[in-house]
C-alpha cells in the first residue's frame, strides 16, 4: 500500500504561513481525491481540503480564502499552503485519500501562537 510522510510543519505566529508536503512512495496519479486532514487536541480528525485529480478542490469553511491544496501527479506529493494563520489551526496535520483509506502517516505539527 502507499505510504504517506508529511513534512512542513512548525512554529509560527498568528498571520504567518507555512506550506506543509506529503510525499506518496507510490503514485497517486489513479487515486480521484487526496485531502488534508487535521486534528486538533482534544478533537476529532477533520478533513480540511480536498483535491481531485482534474485539479477541482474543496475546502472547510473554516479555511476557505486561507488554505490552498495542490498536487503533482508525477512527484505524487500533495501540498497545503496555509496563510493568515490563526491559533485555532495549531493541530497535527495529515493528508490521505479523500475517503481515508490508506494507512495514516505521522503527520506534521503546526503551532500557531505569539
Amino acid at each position: 500500500q502507499v505510504q504517506l510522510v508529511e513534512s512542513g510543519g512548525g512554529l509560527v505566529q498568528p498571520g504567518g504561513s507555512l506550506r506543509l508536503s506529503c510525499a506518496a512512495s507510490g503514485s497517486i496519479r489513479w487515486i480521484l481525491a487526496m485531502g488534508w486532514y487535521r486534528q486538533a487536541p482534544g478533537k476529532q480528525r477533520e478533513l480540511v481540503a480536498t483535491v481531485t485529480s482534474g485539479g477541482n478542490t474543496n475546502y472547510a469553511d473554516s479555511v476557505k480564502g486561507r488554505f490552498t491544496i495542490s498536487r503533482d501527479n508525477v512527484k505524487n506529493t500533495i501540498y497545503l499552503q496555509m496563510n493568515s494563520l490563526k491559533p485555532e489551526d495549531t493541530a497535527v496535520y495529515y493528508c490521505n485519500t479523500g475517503a481515508a483509506l490508506l494507512n495514516w502517516g505521522k503527520g506534521t505539527l503546526v503551532t500557531v501562537s505569539s
